[in-house]
């Protein structure tokens, strides 16, 4: 399976090395979208990283972090990576705390030491929709990942041990996480609760995201937009606009989708369009 996911990625074997983790990052989060349309189709992936890789390497779908990270980690391993995953949680303004630990899976990389990062351990996360295009040294700091800067802080004695601040533009404000490795068991209640339980986020409103060098390309409920060069906003009207920003925009092939899913997964998103709408009057 990894040939389909490197051809997926549209990248070459190559050994371990900083420059090969910054190609496969880039070719990821560019390729393989941040959705959950499979939640709004009334699909449920679980946390199992066999699957998700399979799913990755032989469809044009992605997940959301469980999925990404999961299946990217796996990728690492087989090419012959030191990657360790994390407990992470992603926060609201008020900041880290301990009831949003485990809503987010984070990868680590070691053992690669380059001009810029001589430690060689590296932040690695395919999986946080807008934040990151290229891996980042595992050390406190600001860095340029356009159209956004991010921070790192090392936050000992906090809630985790690290935290990414994300750049006031971003779709969230922030990401702690634990050093202490982590199994994929420790995210499974979470991920059945983000993906089901009808007050989440995730099941109220449907979201995609996809990176590129200087731009990220977003659907909310009914908006396509586009922060960084060449910005937009508008709402999608139809289901054929849908299904164009699905195809055109985020790479779906829309031959994957079961007869009568669009339908619903319209019907779905204009019904909670209609709602929002009306909550701003």
């Amino acid at each position: 399976m990894t040939d389909e996911y490197l051809r997926r990625l549209g990248v070459e074997r190559e050994p371990p090395s900083a420059d090969a983790l910054r190609r496969l990052h880039r070719a990821h989060v560019e390729r393989v979208p941040y959705e959950t349309v499979w939640i709004h189709t009334g699909k449920r992936y679980t946390c199992s990283t066999a699957d998700a890789l399979q799913r990755i390497a032989t469809t044009t779908r992605g997940g959301y972090c469980f999925h990404l990270n999961g299946a990217f980690s796996e990728l690492l391993r087989e090419l012959g990576y030191d990657v360790v995953r994390h407990v992470g949680g992603v926060h609201g303004a008020d900041g880290p705390s301990e009831e949003a630990m485990s809503n987010h899976l984070v990868l680590t990389v070691h053992g690669l030491a380059s001009d810029d990062n001589p430690a060689g351990d590296w932040y690695v996360d395919v999986g946080l929709g807008d934040a990151m295009h290229d891996p980042l040294p595992l050390r406190a700091g600001t860095y340029a990942q356009p159209p956004f800067t991010i921070t790192l802080e090392e936050t000992p004695g906090g809630v985790g041990d690290w935290r990414l601040i994300h750049d006031p533009n971003g779709t969230f404000p922030g990401m702690a996480w634990r050093s202490a490795p982590a199994d994929m068991s420790e995210f499974e209640a979470t991920n059945v609760k983000l993906s089901t339980e009808p007050d989440s986020g995730f099941v109220k409103i449907l979201s995609l995201q996809r990176r590129t060098a200087d731009q990220v390309d977003i659907i909310r409920g009914a908006v396509l937009s586009r922060k960084g060069p060449g910005a937009y906003e508008r709402t999608l009207e139809s289901k054929e606009d849908l299904a164009a920003a699905l195809h055109d925009v985020f790479g779906f092939d829309l031959d994957e989708f079961a007869e009568g899913d669009l339908d619903a997964l319209w019907e779905r998103v204009h019904a909670a369009h209609v709602v929002w709408l009306e909550s701003q009057t």
